[in-house]
């Protein structure tokens, strides 16, 4: 993967992702390379402060001159061994005890303390497991205050440096300890994200399958009738040849274009799932059924109200069985979602297309789980582009939901006799 993913939606990011971006901008991508720079980092941090407690403190020779380099090189080494704490983390505590020890012979008075045996203890809480850390993080605290007791200028001073070691020890355990915990918190709050949205896509597909199947059932129900039409056309243009040609020929015609369409309708049913489940015999709802739909609407208690134009007819049989369903399902969300609000419903014609609008109002009391982009949505969006539509939904500006469908129509109803 070439960059990293952003988490999941409602999950935080870790607390290094920061510095994470920024020191893989900066070529530092490896472990290794990020924890040389922290060494070199904790060591100059040392470095400055031992300079700045000799300056400001010149009287007091914490360090003898004599052992001055040697404390410099400790505290160096004890530094960089803070580069195999992911890689190694034992030995990095193991060196970093034995140079804290041999600060304390160096220095007995000066109490010299880097920040390496802390990244060191907080490192081995995250790296081994929680046992194993505490083991090695209490054997390397015992050591350095034996080491104090023996090598310390006095019984006092040396119980002063073993008790700043165990403070120091415990404390950089406790806080890796937290550090472990929290991340493997975030990452089962990342698991748990993972796999809700893998369930999510399969449910979503599994609807979108299951429409697409439905579709395909009411397309090949289309095609039946048309067929079936076809068939009656057939004859009539057979017993009209020898008596009137022209109204053979305007039923030859007729035949043609509703072949043409038919064959079109067919074409859009490749691939998709069909199961023998219901046996295309019933008449197929359209713009014509929205009255019947809103009856039944306001025979439930909904407060429904149909606006039609007279001219919103003559839409090729796939797309006139599309605008239906989508109209059934805009009523069915606003029941679901706004209980009690009136909805209105709008089908209208333009210039070779016609529209359908479903828009409700405001919900008069909250409603848990609100939220239409389930699969209701993405059903009628299905609907829209299989017949060349499209479907636009969203809120109102008084609170409320509208669905826009427009699809592709022709000019009016034709054929002969009517359409099959």
């Amino acid at each position: 993967m070439a960059a990293p993913s952003s988490p999941a939606p409602g999950v935080l990011a870790s607390p290094g992702a920061w510095w994470d971006a920024r020191l893989t901008r900066a070529g530092l991508r490896s472990p290794v390379a990020r924890d040389a720079l922290l060494a070199v980092t904790l060591a100059a941090v040392m470095l400055v402060g031992l300079v700045l407690t000799v300056a400001l403190l010149p009287g007091e020779d914490l360090v003898r001159p004599a052992a001055a380099p040697w404390v410099v090189v400790v505290v160096v080494l004890q530094s960089l061994a803070v580069v195999l704490r992911r890689v190694q983390v034992v030995a990095c505590v193991a060196v970093v005890v034995v140079c804290q020890v041999t600060l304390v012979a160096l220095a007995p008075d000066a109490s010299v303390r880097s920040l390496a045996p802390f990244v060191a203890g907080a490192s081995a809480a995250t790296v081994l497991p929680a046992r194993s850390a505490a083991r090695l993080v209490g054997a390397a605290a015992a050591a350095e205050a034996a080491g104090a007791l023996l090598l310390a200028d006095g019984l006092l001073a040396g119980g002063q440096h073993a008790l700043s070691g165990v403070v120091v020890w415990g404390g950089s355990l406790l806080v890796g300890l937290h550090l472990a915990t929290r991340r493997a918190h975030l990452a089962l709050v990342r698991e748990r994200a993972d796999a809700a949205e893998r369930e999510r896509d399969a449910r979503v597909h599994a609807a979108i399958t299951a429409e697409r199947a439905h579709l395909a059932r009411e397309l090949h129900d289309v095609a039946a009738h048309h067929l079936s039409g076809m068939v009656v056309q057939a004859a009539a243009v057979e017993r009209l040849v020898g008596r009137d040609p022209d109204a053979a020929r305007a039923g030859a015609a007729w035949l043609r274009d509703q072949g043409r369409e038919t064959l079109d309708n067919l074409r859009q049913v490749v691939g998709l799932l069909r199961s023998d489940d219901r046996d295309g015999l019933g008449p197929l709802p359209g713009v014509d059924a929205l009255e019947h739909l809103v009856r039944t609407a306001q025979a439930l208690g909904d407060d429904v109200t149909l606006v039609r134009d007279d001219d919103a007819t003559g839409l090729p049989p796939l797309a006139d069985v599309s605008l239906y369903r989508v109209a059934q399902q805009a009523l069915t969300n606003a029941r679901q979602h706004a209980p009690g609000a009136p909805v209105r419903v709008r089908v209208a014609r333009t210039a070779g297309a016609v529209l359908l609008d479903v828009e409700n109002g405001p919900a008069s009391t909250p409603v848990r789980g609100d939220d239409r982009g389930g699969t209701g949505l993405l059903a009628m969006r299905e609907r829209a582009a299989l017949v060349g539509g499209t479907l636009d939904a969203g809120p109102t500006a008084d609170g409320g939901w509208r669905v826009h469908l427009r699809v592709p129509g022709t000019d009016g109803p034709s054929g002969p006799g009517g359409a099959a």
